[in-house]
């Protein structure tokens, strides 16, 4: 029959890349207890418990110190401090259990200065994503759950199908129109992120939104409704560099809260090498031998964060060799 296989043929599978290690944002030491959260008495007793813990977020940025010198940590605060934190009016949130004691989240961006709300010369407020790398393990996963779930609560204080005023539900999981009753939940936009490989060169790009004007990185794009997570990464490095992918092998996950993503990251074959860039989305696009990312900085480039997913999928395929 046309087209059918010869018997007993086996088609060549792309090598499998594990992860080697976990990814930044991800191995959070809470449980969730989702179903503590609409017992609105279990949450009135753990609000007002001096020990539970309240996760600051002022303006996208989370509440650290060791900061300036290079070793930071999550500060969470409880007692007096944290009913300070709370009477600034801002939404909050349960995010769980962390070693038996409640956790939550807490907003105070209309604050103009939140530090009074703090005890003295407690920390700062940082950007996550500038220090996660050095955070101890499962600490930058509680920060960026807390500002991803703020973040979400501060932009959907109105309900999508009538406009009319949401009030919070389920200790801030769930937001409910005052209006229609509808009912709407946090949100995640999956995107994948694909190192795609031929040979002993892979394909990295330099987009317009890199603040690094040096950096290259792995490809990346939302899933649109209805597409498989291998055809997204098929039609965004199609669209991107005109380069066709065939075989596509999942490599791990990481949450971006950045603010509302998940990361899920892949490993492409190449099936083309010619570049066409879409110079709307891409300055550059080439491709780079294991030798030349090893000196990436000798030659004038940089990677991504070693924080990010996309560095991950590189050190991953880098050790294969």
């Amino acid at each position: 029959m046309p087209g059918r296989r010869a018997r007993g043929t086996v088609r060549p599978r792309m090598l499998s890349i594990p992860a080697s290690r976990p990814n930044a944002y991800t191995g959070s030491p809470l449980d969730r207890a989702s179903g503590r959260r609409d017992d609105a008495a279990f949450i009135a007793r753990a609000l007002a418990d001096p020990d539970s813990l309240f996760v600051p977020v002022w303006r996208a940025r989370n509440l650290m110190k060791g900061v300036a010198e290079g070793r930071p940590e999550a500060l969470l605060i409880s007692g007096g401090a944290a009913e300070r934190l709370r009477m600034a009016g801002g939404p909050w949130a349960f995010l769980g259990f962390w070693g038996g004691r409640a956790v939550f989240a807490v907003d105070c961006s209309t604050a103009d200065d939140p530090l009074p709300l703090l005890p003295e010369s407690v920390g700062t407020f940082a950007d996550l994503r500038q220090v996660a790398g050095l955070l101890p393990p499962g600490e930058a996963s509680v920060l960026a759950h807390a500002r991803g779930l703020m973040h979400w609560r501060v932009k959907h204080r109105f309900c999508g199908v009538c406009g009319n005023p949401c009030e919070p539900r389920s200790a801030g999981h769930v937001m409910q129109c005052t209006g229609c009753d509808a009912q709407h939940f946090p949100r995640t936009d999956p995107a994948v992120i694909m190192l795609v490989v031929r040979g002993d060169r892979c394909l990295l790009g330099h987009s317009h939104r890199f603040p690094n004007t040096r950096m290259y990185s792995t490809l990346a794009g939302f899933v649109e409704p209805g597409e498989s997570l291998e055809e997204a990464v098929r039609r965004e490095v199609l669209e991107e560099t005109g380069v066709r992918v065939g075989a596509v092998q999942y490599h791990s996950s990481q949450p971006w809260p950045f603010p509302s993503s998940i990361m899920l990251g892949f490993h492409a074959e190449a099936l083309s090498e010619e570049i066409a860039i879409d110079p709307d989305e891409l300055r550059d696009a080439r491709w780079f031998s294991r030798a030349e990312l090893r000196e990436s900085e000798a030659l004038g480039f940089s990677l991504p964060r070693v924080d990010s997913i996309a560095r991950r999928l590189i050190e991953d395929w880098l050790a294969l060799a």
